[in-house]
């Protein structure tokens, strides 16, 4: 799968989560939305990390 489109689903689902949070009127669904915010950082987190593991890598040391 093309980790750009990964990236681009998962900001597009943390956008709508974050939306979604504003309109929550009770602690319950905040706090769900909250830990699905969570989530999905972590998971945007992976990428970058990847991401900053690879522009060190070079291919012709190895």
């Amino acid at each position: 799968m093309d980790p750009e489109k990964i990236l681009d689903d998962l900001t597009k689902e943390l956008s709508a989560t974050l939306k979604a949070m504003a309109k929550a009127k009770t602690v319950e669904e905040k706090l769900a939305h909250s830990q699905i915010v969570k989530n999905l950082c972590e998971a945007m987190g992976v990428f970058f990390e990847l991401a900053d593991n690879m522009m060190g890598f070079d291919m012709e040391e190895h």
